[in-house]
């Protein structure tokens, strides 16, 4: 960790040389996330058109919906460095809302609302299905794909042989698109709550126009892995106001495999 800080760009070093942070692990970001005394957020990753992206949506994003505020961005020696403000409150994924899942159901509900109300005019990224599909076969020709951080059964005796058959899949049966501003990856530990309601969002470089069942499927299979109980899967259609459309469901959460 020492070799993060002899590294730092001076404009970013300047606001948290000297102060006490703890590191955060929570999520599957390969990034470095440390957390400071004076609310600041340090986020330092490779620069790719991935973590590249977050830092235009999160401009774009300002004032427009409960995001980060960006304090300093630096780019050096191949990697970004995003200081940012800290977002007020919990984390969705946090102990007292797995203890109180219809509250939590309630306000992951609310946050996908707060989503699809956000203007998309002039919005800089485009994250429907034909985006991400010519992402995947990107990521497939480059060996990209981990297989062992898939689903259990998605490649299995019942699943799929391999990742171009799926990829096959993909193209074969794409799905009708209702496009909204979507998060991209809607699962617990990215969205915060405080006073029981909304407080904040992150980790948004998969932000943009999308179908909006590619935000409720991560936050169906989100909440299945969180609350091991999906009883609480048809409360969330409740509180959406929606059909469930499972074959929807399934289509984004295999198409996420492939990221």
């Amino acid at each position: 960790m020492n070799e993060l800080f002899t590294k730092l760009p001076n404009n970013i070093r300047k606001h948290i040389e000297n102060i006490p942070y703890s590191l955060d692990d929570i999520g599957c970001s390969s990034s470095k996330i440390l957390c400071f005394d004076n609310d600041m957020v340090l986020k330092i990753e490779l620069a790719n058109s991935y973590t590249n992206m977050e830092i235009t949506m999160m401009k774009w994003l300002q004032n427009k919906l409960l995001v980060p505020k960006i304090i300093e961005f630096s780019t050096h020696d191949g990697y970004n460095y995003l200081l940012m403000s800290k977002i007020d409150g919990f984390m969705s994924c946090d102990k007292y809302y797995l203890d109180n899942p219809k509250e939590l159901v309630h306000l992951l509900a609310e946050g996908l609302k707060i989503l699809w109300k956000v203007d998309t005019n002039g919005c800089p990224h485009i994250n429907d299905i034909e985006n991400k599909l010519k992402l995947a076969r990107i990521r497939i020709d480059n060996n990209l794909i981990d297989i062992e951080d898939c689903e259990p059964e998605t490649f299995s005796e019942n699943g799929f042989k391999d990742v171009e058959d799926l990829y096959k899949f993909l193209v074969d049966n794409k799905p009708n698109q209702d496009l909204v501003f979507s998060h991209g990856d809607y699962c617990l530990p990215n969205i915060f709550f405080k006073n029981h309601n909304v407080s904040g969002f992150i980790d948004l470089g998969n932000c943009g126009i999308a179908d909006r069942w590619q935000d409720i499927a991560l936050c169906v299979r989100s909440l299945e892995h969180n609350l091991g109980n999906k009883n609480y899967i048809d409360l969330l259609f409740e509180e959406l106001g929606i059909k469930r459309d499972d074959n929807k469901i399934k289509y984004y959460i295999l198409l996420d495999e492939l990221f």
